[in-house]
Formats: structure tokens, C-alpha cells, sequence
């Protein structure tokens, strides 16, 4: 069934704006803990002068626990919903200020982020995701650039004013006071303002099952069922789909920045005489480039692709990681960490867009989320790198440049197993070149409205003939049904009735039969397109049609 939902910015518009609201307060949650504690490890919270490893031990136990959620999340909101999931993290965000508060050793403090990497996984995931389900996908670019830029101005923005709390109240009473109002009201908001847009990712499948979608069409995997189980959808994401893997491994490695910003960047600067205050505009205008100029890197990537942007991205981060060391001085910090905010504003919203574009509605949320939980695992090996990188070395520089070279060489790798995935720059007929035999096929298959049951399957084998044989396909829908072809449901080919061999519904082989008469050769991946259907069928019953 066809469930007719608006997709598009302006025509949700108020939903888009609580989303955008709601991920700049997940953004305030974690930019809470960027600046005051990593600066004030060693005199606040007992960390040994040089104990690198342990400094980095909160960001390792960040980014396993953020990443291993990311990937729950994608998957427990295709089942509960989007705004459970989102309301989920916000409770478990509640103790986090208080852990702070009363710590007396920095194993608290890792235990306070061990519950922040479980409320960004499930909270900034489900901002992402929704509005991805109520947009269009010649917005994915704008969408994720607008949500990256509220969230990483909110975390910007708390860098700064927990760095200003923290000198007029005490580092403790500043976060707490801070932590408490922000993660409250964010509770309150989800209670009354935000909806589940679930339903929208389900219209949108249902689109494309029954062939309705407009646009060009995505060059999705093809060795995936229609109703993937996670493993399938976690095997194909990390390296079934070369494209997919190439994606993942870049949002690993970028994460390295983010990283090494959040650990070494405050230590680094705290131990050249720069204030907290300072060190909060420092580390603010990685935060603050990187949020604004997603204004423009999201939209571009809808103009010109994603693929460049992308590598591009990761050599401008890196470039500018590589900065903060040739030069001293404010301005020179500045100007470097703003080199590396803009290389992650390039690449940011464009991987998570670039997988979105290449995830069916089906498993996009599930996609996503295992794209997200590679992503921030590297927030743990990135900082577990960082801590080896400077403790055997005896210093922080060490780390920097151990980030720069990572970031150098993902950005190779991406630039050569990446591919353009823009579905109107590289969209999935331009891959199909039909041999002569194929060059006439024609299907035409009439259903009812809404399809179900045969009507779907049907719809689903012209759909697939049009992928993989460049066929030329037209829906029709009648309101008579007709067991001789007349009516719906029936599939026609070249003019001509396909009649299924058991009397009653057209099978995959009834179609291959057809095809090798008209001496077309069928291969394996139109062969799993076809049974795909089959698996449809049998998920949602037979139906009405």
C-alpha cells in the first residue's frame, strides 16, 4: 500500500526545524565535555602529567560505545520508530552531569562518557535519519549539511560557554549547571514537539515497490534481498559493496581529527600558556567553519556530486591537522584549525549523503547506522592510535602528524574504490548497456492502486527487467481485474501475456522462460532481482490484488 506523505523541506518544514533544534542540543551535550575536561584533566581530575594513554582512555571507551549504538540504532528504529529511539537518548544522557559533578577520579569521567557515546548513538543518528525520511533525495546534500552545521555549532558553541562557566562558577558547577538545562529541555521537546517519521520511509518504499517514485533512478546494491536481515545489511555496508566499504573506512579515519581535537588539541594548546577561554575559540573555530560552511558543502554535493568533495575533504583536514604544528601563535591555530573545520565540512555531510544515496528505504536506516557505527569506531582507534603515537614518543606532536598521514592515505583509498553516487549525476540507467537482443524489451505490467500481493511482485519484475536489462517499462492501473491479462494483475513482455506455469501467480522461471525465447540471456543478479520479489510476496502476504 501507497501511503501518500509530502517529502521535501518545505513541505515538513516545522518538523525540520524541531530536528534541526533538537541535534544542536546533542550538540551541546557533547561540546560540553570538549574543552573544560580534557584541559583541566590533570588538576580537576587526577590524571598524571604525560599519562597519555589514560588521558585518551574517555574518548576510546566514546567512540566504541557511540559506534556499537550507532549501529543499534539504525536498526531498533525501523522497528520501534524514530522518536523512541531519540527520547531513549536523551535518558540516558541525564546522569552525565552529575557524574561530572561528583567525580573523584577520571575513571568517572569515563564512565560519564561511556553514557554519552549512548546518547549521541541513539540521538544524533535519529536527528540524521529523520530528516533523510522526510526529504527528497535531490536534498540529501542540504539536509545532512543543515543538520551537521546545527550540531556542530551547538558543540562549538558549548566549548565556549562551558570555558566561561567554568571560570566565573568552577568547572563542576558550570557543567552541571549547563548539562542539566540542556539535556532537560531537550527531553521535553521530544515529548511534545517531535513526530516519528517512520511513516515517511515507508511511503517512500512502498513508492518504489509499486513503481510511483519519481527522479532518477539510485544504482542501489543489487546483491541484497528487498527485506535484508543486519548481517546482510552489516556485510554489505563494511565490504560487499566496494563503494559502501570505501565510504565506511574515510568516516573511520576522519574521526582520527575529531579525536585528536578533542584530547590533544585543549592539553596541546593548555601547555603553551593559552586560557581556557581561548582554547575554547581555538578548538570553537574548528566547530564553527566546519558547522557554517556546511551551509554550502551540502548543497554543492547536490550540484556537483559527492566523490570530490569527499576526497578533496580529507586532504584539506588533513592538511590543516598537519598546520597546528609548523607555526605559534593565536592567530596561527585559528587559521589552521579553520583549514581542518573547512576540509570536514567538505566531506562530512557527503559521506553520510553518499550512502544515503545508495541505501534503499527498505535498509537505509539500518545502512546508515552501520556506516555511523564504523564511523565513530573511530573515535576509539583513532584515540587509542593517538595515545600510542604520543606515548611512545614522549610528546603530543606525534599524534598530529600520526592523523595527518592517516588522513592523506584514506582519502587515496577513497579516491580509488569510492564511486560518483549522486543518483543525477551517475544515476543507475547510465550502468545499463543492453545487448541487441535487449535493446526493444518492452514490459508493461497492470495493477491496482493501492498494489499489494501480485499487483507488487508484478511491479517489482518490471522494475528489475528496466535495472538490469534496460528494458522499457510502463506501469498501468486499472480498476478491472482480469484473470486473461485484460485486468490486473498481469505482466506483459514484448506484447505478449506471461502466463504462470501453476495457474496462479507468475514466478521467477515463468519470466527467465520468456526471456530465453526471445534468446536473452538472464544472469545471476537479474536472476536475485527477480526472487527478491518472490521474498516480498511471501513477507507481506498475498493481499488483495
Amino acid at each position: 500500500m501507497v501511503i501518500n506523505m509530502q517529502h521535501g523541506i518545505r513541505a515538513n518544514l516545522g518538523q525540520f526545524l524541531h530536528q534541526l533544534l533538537q541535534v544542536m542540543l546533542v550538540g551541546f551535550t557533547i561540546g560540553m565535555m570538549r574543552t573544560v575536561v580534557p584541559a583541566l584533566s590533570e588538576s580537576e581530575f587526577g590524571v598524571p602529567k604525560n599519562s597519555f594513554m589514560l588521558l585518551t582512555a574517555f574518548v576510546v571507551a566514546f567512540g566504541l560505545v557511540k559506534g556499537t549504538l550507532n549501529f543499534v540504532a539504525g536498526r531498533l528504529s525501523e522497528r520501534i520508530g524514530r522518536k523512541k529511539v531519540l527520547l531513549l537518548g536523551w535518558i540516558a544522557a541525564l546522569p552525565i552531569p552529575l557524574l561530572v559533578y561528583f567525580a573523584p577520579s577520571w575513571s568517572w569521567i569515563v564512565a560519564a562518557t561511556v553514557l554519552l557515546g549512548i546518547n549521541q548513538g541513539l540521538t544524533w543518528s535519529m536527528t540524521q535519519t529523520s530528516k533523510l525520511d522526510i526529504t527528497r533525495a535531490d536534498q540529501r546534500g542540504l539536509t545532512i549539511g543543515l543538520n551537521e552545521f546545527s550540531g556542530y555549532v551547538g558543540l562549538a558553541l558549548a566549548g565556549i560557554i562551558t570555558a566561561y562557566l567554568a571560570t566565573m562558577l568552577g568547572p563542576r558547577s558550570g557543567l552541571l549547571l549547563f548539562g542539566m538545562t540542556t539535556i532537560l529541555l531537550a527531553m521535553l521537546l521530544t515529548l511534545l514537539w517531535v513526530k516519528d517519521t517512520l511513516p515517511w520511509a515507508k511511503s517512500e518504499a512502498a513508492k518504489h515497490r509499486a513503481g510511483l517514485s519519481t527522479g532518477p533512478s539510485p544504482r542501489y546494491p543489487t546483491n541484497i534481498n528487498a527485506q535484508p536481515t543486519t548481517w546482510e545489511v552489516f556485510t554489505l555496508v563494511s565490504w560487499r559493496d566496494k563503494r559502501l566499504a570505501a565510504l565506511s573506512q574515510a568516516g573511520l579515519v576522519e574521526k582520527f581529527v575529531d579525536a585528536l581535537v578533542w584530547v590533544f588539541y585543549p592539553v596541546y594548546l593548555y601547555q603553551r600558556g593559552i586560557s581556557l577561554p581561548d582554547i575554547g575559540w581555538i578548538v570553537g573555530v574548528y566547530g564553527f567553519v566546519w558547522g557554517g560552511s556546511q551551509f554550502f558543502t551540502g548543497k554543492l554535493s547536490d550540484h556537483i556530486g559527492r566523490h570530490k568533495p569527499n576526497v578533496w575533504g580529507m586532504w584539506i583536514c588533513g592538511a590543516g591537522v598537519a598546520m597546528m604544528l609548523l607555526q605559534e601563535g593565536v592567530v596561527w591555530w585559528s587559521f589552521s584549525a579553520a583549514v581542518s573545520g573547512f576540509g570536514m565540512a567538505l566531506l562530512y555531510p557527503n559521506l553520510s549523503a553518499a550512502v544515503a544515496d545508495i541505501s534503499h528505504p527498505n535498509w537505509r536506516g539500518s545502512a546508515i547506522g552501520i556506516y555511523r557505527f564504523w564511523r565513530d569506531l573511530g573515535y576509539g582507534i583513532g584515540a587509542l592510535g593517538l595515545g600510542i603515537a604520543a606515548h611512545f614518543s614522549g610528546s603530543v606532536e606525534a599524534a598530529f602528524w600520526f592523523v595527518a598521514v592517516s588522513m592523506f592515505l584514506s582519502g587515496g583509498l577513497l579516491w580509488l574504490f569510492g564511486a560518483e553516487t549522486h543518483p543525477r549525476i551517475n544515476p543507475a540507467d547510465a550502468a545499463l548497456a543492453p545487448v541487441d537482443a535487449t535493446a526493444a524489451l518492452q514490459v508493461r505490467t497492470v495493477a491496482q492502486t493501492p498494489p499489494g500481493g501480485r499487483c507488487t511482485l508484478y511491479t517489482g519484475y518490471g522494475q528489475a527487467l528496466a535495472q538490469h536489462l534496460g528494458a522499457r517499462f510502463q506501469l498501468e492501473i486499472s480498476t478491472h481485474r482480469d484473470a486473461n491479462g485484460q485486468g490486473f494483475p498481469a505482466i506483459w513482455i514484448n506484447g505478449s501475456l506471461v502466463k504462470p506455469s501453476d495457474g496462479v501467480i507468475v514466478m521467477p522461471e515463468d519470466i527467465v522462460a520468456v526471456l530465453g525465447d526471445a534468446d536473452i540471456a538472464v544472469g545471476d543478479q537479474l536472476h536475485a532481482a527477480l526472487n527478491a520479489q518472490i521474498d516480498i510476496l511471501l513477507n507481506e502476504g498475498e493481499q488483495s490484488c
